[in-house]
């Protein structure tokens, strides 16, 4: 591999990128694909290039591309997955670890510790502060989750503007239709109309979800709805189950 690609690379990786080295069989000419473009390399790119590359990064894995001039094998370079769950209430103490086994790292916050604690969150980390301020100093990136639980404005709303600034590619939050109605409204003055239609409320897809797991299992499905590029993957949910 060409040195001047190798630390291409590397950096793109560094700057959580979405990243794809494409190789071509016969020959051994690379392209590096940054975030849907190419960035530099021997290999041309066309339109069907690129939507394989993109597919590749959606499903997190390898895959190879049949051409007139051979085959051309793609390498996909996600960044890790991350959610941050603001409100270490029962739904969280069911979400945290469904998001573990399906690859994510996890962090609880919530200036409650009372509520944030090691024994209801083992294994977890733990952050106990305001979550605006967990959000402001290490802002998600395309591949963090952010899902706001606890029902109380206070937290919740300075949590949704810092996370709805930022790239996560899934923000949900907690609550029936009249509380986010409630909630559009106090965000609207500081918040753009685009930015608020990316919030997914209430959250979760709608499974009838009554009880906290399986209310965690409605948020789980849409968020991996979100991160796999499905349409629909970031629309409002309608729990019956998810609060008022």
């Amino acid at each position: 591999m060409d040195r001047l690609l190798l630390d291409a690379l590397n950096a793109a990786r560094a700057e959580k990128r979405r990243v794809v080295l494409a190789t071509a069989l016969p020959g051994g000419a690379q392209a590096l694909l940054v975030d849907g473009l190419r960035t530099q390399g021997t290999l041309d790119t066309d339109a069907a290039l690129l939507a394989a590359a993109e597919e590749s990064l959606v499903s997190d894995k390898a895959r190879t591309l049949a051409t007139v001039e051979g085959e051309i094998f793609l390498r996909p370079f996600n960044p890790p997955l991350r959610l941050i769950i603001v409100g270490a209430v029962h739904i969280a103490q069911s979400l945290a670890p469904m998001a573990a086994l399906c690859g994510y790292a996890v962090t609880v916050t919530d200036p409650r510790r009372a509520w944030a604690t090691e024994a209801r969150f083992p294994a977890v980390d733990l952050v106990r502060g305001w979550p605006e301020d967990l959000l402001k100093r290490d802002p998600p990136d395309r591949r963090t989750a952010v899902v706001v639980l606890t029902h109380d404005p206070k937290i919740d709303d300075p949590a949704l503007v810092e996370a709805l600034r930022s790239e996560a590619f899934y923000v949900a939050a907690l609550g029936s239709r009249k509380t986010h109605a409630a909630r559009v409204e106090r965000l609207s003055p500081v918040l753009e109309a685009d930015r608020l239609a990316r919030l997914a409320a209430p959250a979760g897809l709608d499974i009838g979800a009554i009880s906290p797991a399986e209310i965690a299992v409605s948020v789980m499905a849409q968020m991996t709805l979100a991160l796999r590029g499905s349409k629909g993957g970031t629309g409002s949910g309608s729990n019956t189950g998810n609060g008022s």
